[in-house]
């Protein structure tokens, strides 16, 4: 958390400071994950030309040909204010103006999430964006490329689907939705998986996310949009954090893999 619904409902909520540009930059907090380059002290009236997500990074396109790259990790979010309403926040670790009056706020309180600066090309080499799989939602996601990349694997298909480096984007909360939309056991290894139950799975992938987004995403602890609202996929949810509640009838079950919770109903998901 947040994830790539909430990734994606983040960058939809930046649309209005694209185009304007960044006249005046502050850190509070030098150090999250990794420590903030300070060259991005040295923007000064560079304009945003656009803002992308690739996996669960949000890219800034500047048009000095650098890019800021934001990782929300476990608890960070964006929040943009209009400059007459913003008030200093405790955890408010990273500060960006713009011309059009808007203030751009990093929060973290468990400051597991970074913030990257450099040349396009210099980012665009980094290792935790060259070594992402496909996105989630794209259309290239196929049950052939999935059956093709676990057909040998031992590993059970919920910690798949955590990975990174296969499939870009998807968390804890919605591996366990994807796999019960699909009727797929989170605990099925994955060279054990039929060609036909990787098709399900992409195509539960794109349905869970995109209902996810169209949500505003899930708040379960942190997550806010950059305007403050909650997200509401949580109300949908069928089985994430439903440990003993019922869904068609049956009851959900909760257990541990890999140190994650996970939730499925082992009568419907086989």
């Amino acid at each position: 958390m947040p994830e790539l619904p909430e990734v994606e409902t983040t960058i939809r909520g930046l649309k209005s400071i694209v185009g304007s540009k960044i006249i005046n930059i502050k850190i509070n907090t030098s150090k999250l994950r990794y420590f903030i380059p300070k060259s991005i002290l040295l923007i000064n009236n560079v304009r945003i030309t656009k803002i992308k997500r690739k996996g669960k990074f949000i890219i800034f396109y500047l048009q000095n040909k650098h890019s800021i790259v934001f990782h929300l990790g476990m608890s960070g979010r964006l929040r943009l204010y209009k400059k007459i309403e913003f008030k200093h926040n405790k955890h408010d670790h990273f500060l960006l103006k713009t011309n059009n009056g808007k203030i751009l706020i990093f929060n973290d309180p468990r400051r597991f999430g970074f913030i990257d600066y450099g040349l396009h090309k210099i980012i665009d080499s980094r290792k935790y964006l060259i070594s992402l799989g496909i996105d989630a939602l794209s259309t290239t996601l196929s049950g052939p490329y999935l059956f093709f990349k676990i057909s040998k694997s031992i590993v059970p298909i919920k910690q798949i689907l955590l990975n990174q480096t296969i499939i870009a984007g998807i968390g804890n909360i919605y591996a366990s939705e994807i796999l019960f939309n699909a009727k797929i056991s989170p605990l099925k290894r994955g060279k054990d998986l039929k060609l036909y139950q990787c098709n399900m799975i992409c195509k539960s992938t794109r349905k869970i996310l995109k209902k996810a987004i169209n949500s505003g995403g899930s708040t379960l602890r942190d997550f806010v949009a950059t305007d403050g609202t909650l997200g509401n996929f949580q109300n949908n949810f069928k089985v994430y954090d439903r440990e003993g509640k019922k869904v068609s009838g049956k009851v959900v079950k909760k257990i541990i893999q890999y140190g994650r919770s996970t939730y499925f109903c082992p009568f419907i998901q086989k």
